[in-house]
């Protein structure tokens, strides 16, 4: 069994990218700081700051793992 969550940000389709630069950026430095990290860890948390790119990447993984499975298991929404 395997099973984890993941939070991220996320932005419609076509938003300049200079917008998600600053985005990313500022995310990226109040997650690193220190009190923050504190928050996180006591709500068990880990944060990662990664890239726009790197993020992109890991919704497509978990999109095409899930994916798989919900095919394989012939799983229908209700």
């Amino acid at each position: 069994m395997e099973g984890e969550n993941w939070f991220g940000v996320l932005v419609p389709a076509g938003t300049p990218s200079d917008v998600v630069t600053l985005l990313n950026r500022e995310i990226v430095n109040v997650i690193a700081l220190p009190d923050m990290r504190e928050r996180f860890a006591a709500l068990g948390l880990e944060p990662v700051g990664s890239t726009p790119k790197q993020f992109a990447k890991q919704i497509a993984v978990e999109l095409d793992k899930w994916g798989k499975v919900i095919r394989l298991a012939n799983i229908r929404g209700q």
